[in-house]
């Protein structure tokens, strides 16, 4: 590949028309993969690559604290130690989704973001000796096809949640993150982005949301208690809430039904707050049902403006009266975060609770970066924790939307 005569780092974009023998490469890529055996994905990139004309591919995909990329082994893949998401050019690339070149003494290093759908699998890296305009679409086919590769194959293999693990994870836990829908989505109107924490104890924390058209459903939910019996209620909650939205039930009624699901199956003295949400995405019209949850934050012009007030209604389980659906109209632009009582709760070595004017305080300042939405939870996740001095002795959520 021809190298493009630009010098230092830099975003890879550009609506070329792709070279004949890459466009080749990639249809070839394309047929073999139809088919592929989970242990051989990796040859085939690395073959890919090489076909290419490039050297030291390696697949890097994101732990479950999202701090570090790590490096997926494999026939043809290069090794090597977790790469720090934060300050790296494969951590640009993979925040950013958009590729990033690195010119070096023996060519360019590259790294592209393999993304599906907003959805991020990690980032794949190799060298080239050189990288011309004309090449980046093909480098654009070749991220986008190796990115299904390995979304479609994790449904059916532990080899990559095998490797994205740095330390052992709970029972409750690997309940919770089988249950999550893809951590972050990107749509033309509307994007979204949630982390948990702690990553591998998390118990009675989960989110979900479906994209139904113009409709975007959200959900945050907080199981009591803590491990194995957390878990297990929250599955139920979840359960419940979807059934009950994919039989195109109102917020009022998906609280109706999550109630009874849980009451039935725990009995009066178990519980699950949660806050159900739906957002037209042609409209911006935000309607929610808040069944204990702290009240959301409404981020506006890069900074928190308010608190989402909403009528008192009791948890999931307790058997409460039918909800007040509470009513907003959002602005272009604007996000808003949702969390749960874990984030802001958790006290300090001094004894003091980091409360919700501390969260504030940082939105504040991470928005102020002007990131996308991945960037920003993740940002405002690690800033958090690190604040509270690495507490985490309750689950914690974060969940942010933004209406485009």
């Amino acid at each position: 590949m021809a190298v493009s005569g630009e010098d230092g780092r830099r975003p890879a974009g550009g609506a070329d028309r792709p070279a004949g023998p890459g466009e080749h490469l990639l249809e070839v890529l394309l047929d073999r993969a139809r088919e592929l055996a989970p242990t051989l994905v990796a040859p085939l990139v690395a073959e890919a690559v090489a076909g290419l004309g490039g050297r030291e591919p390696v697949l890097l995909l994101q732990d479950y604290g999202q701090s570090v990329l790590v490096p997926l082994p494999g026939d043809g893949l290069a090794g090597g130690p977790p790469v720090p998401i934060a300050g790296s050019a494969a951590g640009e690339a993979f925040l950013g989704g958009a590729a990033v070149e690195v010119p070096q003494d023996d060519g360019v290093r590259v790294y592209l973001p393999l993304l599906d759908g907003g959805d991020e699998a990690g980032v794949l890296a190799f060298t080239l000796d050189a990288v011309a305009d004309g090449d980046r679409s093909v480098l654009r086919w070749l991220s986008a096809l190796v990115a299904d590769l390995l979304i479609t194959r994790n449904g059916y293999t532990d080899l990559l949640s095998r490797a994205r693990r740095l330390e052992p994870m709970s029972v409750a836990a690997e309940i919770q993150w089988s249950l999550l829908p893809p951590l972050s989505m990107s749509a033309p109107r509307v994007a979204v982005a949630g982390i948990l924490e702690p990553a591998y104890q998390v118990a009675g924390d989960s989110f979900d949301y479906a994209l139904n058209g113009d409709v975007l459903h959200v959900a945050t939910l907080d199981a009591m208690g803590h491990g194995l019996d957390a878990a297990t209620m929250a599955t139920v909650a979840v359960g419940a809430y979807r059934h009950a939205r994919r039989a195109g039930v109102g917020l009022a009624g998906i609280y109706a039904f999550m109630d009874r699901a849980v009451a039935e199956q725990f009995g009066p003295d178990h519980f699950v707050t949660a806050q159900m949400m739906r957002l037209d995405t042609a409209t911006g019209q935000l309607q929610w049902v808040n069944a204990g949850h702290p009240k959301p934050l409404l981020i506006r012009d890069r900074a928190v403006v308010e608190r989402l007030e909403s009528a008192t209604t009791l948890p999931v389980g307790f058997g409460g009266e039918q909800p007040v659906v509470s009513e907003r109209e959002l602005r272009r632009g604007d996000r808003v975060l949702c969390f749960t009582d874990g984030l802001v709760e958790e006290r300090g070595a001094g004894g003091e609770q980091f409360g919700e004017e501390q969260l504030i305080d940082w939105v504040d300042r991470i928005e102020r970066t002007g990131s996308g939405v991945r960037a920003t939870v993740r940002a405002l996740s690690h800033a958090l924790k690190a604040r509270r001095g690495g507490r985490t002795s309750d689950d914690a959520t974060l969940f942010l939307i933004e209406w485009r």
